[in-house]
């Protein structure tokens, strides 16, 4: 009994209060925000379960409870049954798919009674078990590709589900459990691929119909097949060590690229695309010589990067036109600015900054906010609900909430940093991976800097799903870090 009262006390001791700390923060931020963009004019009784804030409160209240029970919980229960976790939320994943309540276009909810849930919001704190518990086994190399493999799988699979569910926010989430692969190793390149895939994608698709000079050449094809050359000779300078075959490849590119941009402006005007593919295909061929002749397998990853560049751009126009639902194809050429439809997919957003560059320096007070109050902007308590911060709490408020979300995601990576073993190593950075994709892109999106995907910002947004589910997500990780020294011992 003794022996109880003091394991008990010693995991009180070893909890990091200052987390909590934050986490509490945020709560009473969230609620004083769900509070303000719920509230409508006359409303007497904001406690009231029939309002939004009140209800609000019960989430709040189950959520404190619910990091009570995890923090009681054993330690040893999330690493045996993280597979079981992981296999009982993808089987919900899947049957939510068939789910016959279709609400705001989308079948990602359970209704049961009065009450709805959201696997997909559950789903990650049991994906982040499952990539520990694989990732931390013995032998696990992350630099073997069926290992990485295995680890992209355990991502890939819950991200079908979702997108089955037509909740296609939600599954980008997921993406976010990369930079924890790039922490526990996996190749910068990986990383560099999917970040150059994106550059391909902007700038291929808002420079599409410019052309260049007077030729006709679209400067989006121009460019990104420029930067397809640029990239792969880089890597080929960093990756294999080949400062000779980098600088054949860049002065053939450029070279070929400026005669090919002189002939069609002063000579014949023709399309330099052409000239720029068979640019594209010469740096191809020749790294296939040079990885036959060196037999250094960097040059085979690296004429596949070539390759699928070239690919993913052609097939990027098909993607937005013909498989992107029209919502979604109306908000990418909105956010590129290529279409404005401020009444239409661009009235949130337009609104949002509206709200949010209303409240100025210390915002118009607690239930003051006009374009709140008056329903201006929609979904303004879940996935708008910063702007409801902008504009009742002005730049000082909204700078305070960045700066607790700031203080969260440091703590975090401290904590991670501390964790004697792998899987709470891992799993720490999966926390925060996920915390951080949702803060950068909630706050982007109702700025107008990231596109809108309907995902809710942590802790502010109304809703008991991604309430429960980010503190799922944390309190785990709090109880498994308080555990460490128990462990070591």
């Amino acid at each position: 009994m003794l022996q109880s009262n003091d394991r008990r006390q010693s995991l009180w001791r070893s909890i990091d209060w200052v987390t909590i700390a934050i986490y509490l923060a945020l709560l009473v931020f969230g609620w004083v925000s769900v509070c303000g963009a719920s509230y409508t004019y006359g409303d007497n009784d904001i406690l009231s379960l029939s309002t939004r804030s009140g209800m609000q409160i019960v989430w709040i209240a189950t959520s404190i409870c619910l990091g009570f029970v995890i923090l009681m919980t054993d330690i040893k229960i999330f690493d045996t049954f993280a597979y079981i976790i992981f296999g009982v939320l993808l089987l919900l994943l899947f049957a939510t798919i068939f789910n016959p309540h279709d609400i705001k276009g989308s079948h990602s909810w359970l209704v049961i009674g009065p009450l709805r849930l959201q696997p997909a919001e559950f789903g990650k704190f049991a994906t982040a078990l499952a990539l520990a518990k694989l990732m931390s086994t013995y032998g696990f190399n992350i630099h073997k590709p069926k290992h990485f493999a295995a680890a992209c799988g355990l991502i890939l699979l819950p991200m079908l589900c979702i997108v089955g569910q037509r909740e296609t926010g939600s599954a980008l989430v997921y993406l976010a459990f990369s930079l924890m692969l790039y922490r526990e190793g996996m190749p910068g390149c990986v990383l560099f691929t999917g970040v150059a895939m994106v550059v391909y994608f902007v700038v291929g698709i808002k420079f599409e119909q410019t052309m260049l000079w007077e030729t006709p050449t679209s400067v989006g094809k121009f460019v990104v097949l420029l930067l397809v050359q640029v990239f792969t000779a880089g890597m080929v300078g960093i990756y294999c060590h080949a400062k000779k075959q980098r600088n054949i490849i860049i002065g053939c590119t450029i070279g070929g690229t400026l005669l090919a941009l002189l002939f069609s402006e002063y000579v014949i005007p023709f399309d330099i695309e052409v000239v720029q593919l068979a640019l594209c295909l010469f740096t191809v061929v020749y790294l296939l010589i040079q990885g036959l002749g060196s037999r250094i397998r960097n040059y085979y990853y690296i004429q596949l990067f070539a390759i699928g560049s070239v690919v993913f751009f052609y097939s990027a126009d098909y993607v937005l036109n013909n498989i992107m639902e029209p919502h979604q194809r109306v908000r990418i050429n909105v956010l590129l600015g290529l279409d404005e439809d401020l009444a239409g997919a661009g009235y949130n957003v337009h609104q949002s900054e509206i709200a949010i560059g209303s409240g100025g320096l210390k915002g118009k007070g607690f239930l003051n906010g006009t374009q709140t109050k008056l329903k201006f902007v929609p979904e303004q308590d879940t996935d708008f609900i910063f702007c409801t911060v902008g504009e009742e709490e002005g730049f000082l408020g909204s700078a305070a909430v960045l700066l607790l979300f700031l203080a969260l995601i440091l703590r975090l990576i401290h904590l991670a940093e501390r964790q004697p073993f792998a899987f709470g190593r891992i799993y720490g950075y999966c926390v925060l991976s996920v915390f951080l994709f949702h803060v950068f892109i909630n706050v982007g999106m109702v700025l107008g800097l990231t596109p809108v995907i309907g995902i809710p910002l942590p802790f502010f947004s109304y809703g008991g799903s991604s309430l429960w589910g980010f503190t799922i997500l944390l309190f785990i990780f709090l109880r498994i870090d308080a555990g460490r020294n128990m462990s070591q011992n």
